[in-house]
């Protein structure tokens, strides 16, 4: 599948999600991408064949991560930069969280089948995306997350990544993890910001599972009540 196919399914959605999305190219110059920051409701950061370069949060490069994408490193942190400054709603998914993590001073698990014994298969692709595999995941009672899930505390996932959360940046909890103890899911703290971050890609089970649309629902939903827009 193509980059142009799988940017489709994020704008789709979010339009089902009732919203109006805006793709942001990742070759924008500091100030146009300040510009177009201010110009947005709220922030949807999606997946990435990338690996975040773990000189960001203090590691050596294992020998499995895939290369860094500069620009997008640049992009998601200036994207972030003005979403907190300004308290507009995030919603980060697979590479997403991993970029939303270490935005906020947290670290990453750089390769979970070398680094951890694990019966969960987390990645059956050696390309991005296809195919994908599923799994399950325990919610956290109480959370944003089981509040989008209608109370329960358990989801079906899909699932493609080789990276995953390790120790949780600033103001971020543990929402969801899989059987093996990974973390699949993060919420920011602050309640009058809506930061919700998940591992796996509902973007791409939008159209068939309540809680993949309730997600990017929320996102809309704290988007039209955010102090920015005021």
């Amino acid at each position: 599948m193509g980059d142009r196919a799988k940017i489709q399914r994020y704008l789709k959605a979010v339009q089902l999600g009732g919203g109006d999305p805006v793709p942001v190219p990742l070759d924008l110059p500091v100030s146009e991408l300040q510009a177009l920051a201010e110009s947005l409701d709220a922030v949807a950061l999606s997946g990435s064949p990338a690996d975040v370069d773990p000189v960001l949060f203090r590691a050596l490069a294992h020998p499995k991560a895939a290369a860094p994408d500069r620009d997008r490193e640049r992009t998601d942190f200036g994207l972030l930069e003005h979403a907190f400054a300004e308290q507009k709603p995030v919603l980060a998914i697979c590479y997403g969280i991993q970029s939303l993590n270490v935005f906020l001073g947290g670290t990453l698990l750089q390769d979970i089948p070398s680094e951890i014994a694990s019966s969960v298969e987390h990645d059956v692709a050696s390309d991005y995306g296809v195919p994908e595999t599923f799994h399950g995941v325990q919610i956290e009672s109480g959370s944003r997350l089981a509040g989008l899930a209608d109370g329960s505390e358990f989801a079906r996932v899909n699932s493609s990544h080789h990276q995953a959360v390790l120790a949780p940046g600033r103001g971020l909890r543990v929402t969801a993890r899989s059987a093996d103890g990974v973390i699949e899911a993060l919420e920011g703290t602050a309640d009058a910001h809506w930061v919700t971050a998940v591992q796996w890609h509902p973007e791409r089970m939008a159209e068939t599972d309540g809680l993949a649309l309730s997600l990017f629902r929320g996102l809309v939903s704290a988007a039209r009540k955010s102090p920015a827009r005021a």
